[in-house]
């Protein structure tokens, strides 16, 4: 019985690390792709400092990732074990499958402490260090904030295009001043484009004023909430006369949020459950809703269990499939998160409805993948 034990939890554990190393690179790849990789291809940020990103992503993403492969090298394992008649051997001489899989759901418990411990504690932190990061490099390295050959609208009442950056020297640049209250000319004509708006409504924001400069150089000013483009020479063009005019040296102050991620108020996705329970008792103090950080705190709680019934389920639907092709076990792995993760979405959507208390919804498919995977481990154990 010890061996089969050491067998099966050495399957288990090697089908886990590659399992939760694929679906880590798959989390982290759209993370990568969605804010690093950007960076990286405008040289706005260092090889070093993406690899320190990464390395804070990593807990985060494997609040997700741990479940999901712990689900997956269950089904990959025990549809390998039942599909080559390595049960049928065992429950011959005499073992059931209950005494089989005793030692994989304790496994599933430990695995479910560090999951808490990711959910509550690490995977909050990291996230809230990796945007801290984010922001240094941005007040570091100036460019990260002006990347090069884009048009760049986050910068209220302004468009910027930078040809060229290297490091805080500017070259090309072309500064679009935005007249946002301003109607267009002719208003009581139609647009001949689309503007978006409700009819009627013709205060749309438009360029009002061209800055161009062959060079200027970039400072960032974090009291005054500022950025500074200092332009030694500048044509300047009213779009209303396109009257050119030239300017020598031009100061040019643009606003920016350059608060730093602590310094604003923490998003409750971000918040370690130490947080969570501060934020809660101070609005219930002030008489505010509670059911947005009641969400989060069940969330945190409750998916911390999901690698108990995850295994539960897995177990006997491998054994019931019969099947050891990888791809099977895959493609009945990802049913199942879909199916867990679908409460968790439908909670989050619910958040600001306390009349349905979205935050027991969060324990639903616990309570469901718990009952059903023991129901069916009975009767698999049954049949042997």
């Amino acid at each position: 019985m010890r061996t089969l034990h050491w067998y099966l939890t050495r399957q288990v554990v090697a089908a886990l690390v590659l399992t939760v190393a694929v679906f880590t690179f798959v989390l982290l790849l759209a993370n990568l792709l969605r804010e690093i990789l950007e960076l990286i291809v405008n040289q706005a940020l260092p090889l070093g400092a993406a690899l320190q990103a990464l390395g804070y992503l990593i807990p985060f993403v494997l609040v997700f990732a741990l479940p999901m492969g712990l689900l997956t090298a269950t089904l990959l394992v025990f549809g390998r074990f039942s599909a080559d008649q390595e049960l049928t051997a065992a429950r011959a001489s005499g073992i059931s499958l209950l005494a089989l899989v005793t030692p994989i759901l304790l496994l599933s418990v430990v695995l479910s402490g560090f999951s808490a411990w990711f959910n509550m504690q690490l995977g909050p932190q990291c996230r809230m260090a990796y945007k801290e990061l984010l922001f240094r490099l941005g007040v570091q390295r100036p460019t990260a904030l002006l990347a090069e050959n884009q048009f760049i609208r986050s910068f209220p009442g302004y468009i910027i295009y930078v040809g060229k950056a290297d490091g805080a020297r500017l070259k090309n640049l072309v500064v679009y001043q935005l007249d946002t209250n301003a109607p267009p000319p002719d208003a009581a004509e139609p647009l001949p484009w689309p503007t978006g708006l409700p009819p009627g409504m013709t205060n749309i924001p438009r360029v009002a004023t061209i800055l161009k400069a062959d060079t200027a150089t970039l400072t960032v000013d974090t009291n005054a909430q500022e950025i500074l483009l200092d332009m030694p020479e500048v044509e300047a063009i009213n779009v209303a006369s396109w009257q050119p005019a030239h300017l020598g040296t031009t100061v040019l102050p643009i606003p920016v949020n350059l608060a730093e991620p602590r310094m604003k108020a923490t998003p409750l996705s971000d918040m370690t459950l130490g947080q969570l329970l501060n934020a809660y008792y101070e609005n219930r103090r002030l008489g505010l809703d509670l059911t947005p950080v009641k969400v989060q705190m069940h969330r945190q709680v409750a998916f911390s269990f999901a690698c108990v019934g995850f295994t539960l389920v897995g177990i006997p639907l491998a054994v019931r499939a019969h099947r050891r092709e990888t791809s099977v076990g895959f493609g009945i792995a990802l049913g199942l998160v879909a199916v867990y993760h679908s409460f968790l979405i439908l909670a989050q959507a619910w958040d600001t409805r306390p009349e349905r208390h979205p935050e027991l919804l969060l324990w639903v498919p616990n309570l469901l993948f718990n009952v059903v995977g023991a129901w069916l481990l009975w009767r698999a154990n049954r049949r042997g």
